[in-house]
């Protein structure tokens, strides 16, 4: 006769640890009542204690996203006018290049092929 295998989910793994923790039920009388091996029971207690912390990290508040996305705005704006003055020096430049290359008085001499 085949076993079907259990799912247990989040909201129960953490109660059943709770029980343990907080009520001081001993690991063998909550494997026994949830028919579970005590190898599962420690690698949840051990899941549960890595990450722990995430449930005291900080969740950016809507005020820190709204300041950083005025920040990007503004930086975007700077670039935009940066490449705008980009493109003018780099129209000037070449008319100018092209006004020099055609006056009439010579830059310096011309190099000769050897």
């Amino acid at each position: 006769m085949e076993k079907t295998r259990r799912h247990f989910s989040g909201e129960e793994k953490v109660r059943i640890l709770r029980e343990h923790l907080l009520d001081q039920v001993p690991i063998s009388k909550l494997c026994e009542k949830y028919q579970i091996q005590p190898t599962l029971f420690y690698a949840w207690q051990k899941i549960f204690f890595e990450n722990g912390t995430a449930a005291f990290e900080r969740q950016p508040s809507h005020s820190r996203v709204s300041l950083e996305q005025k920040k990007i705005a503004q930086l975007e704006q700077k670039l935009q006018r940066k490449d705008e003055v980009m493109a003018e020096l780099m129209t000037e430049h070449i008319l100018l290049k092209k006004v020099l290359g055609k006056s009439e008085a010579p830059m310096g001499r011309a190099r000769r092929a050897r």
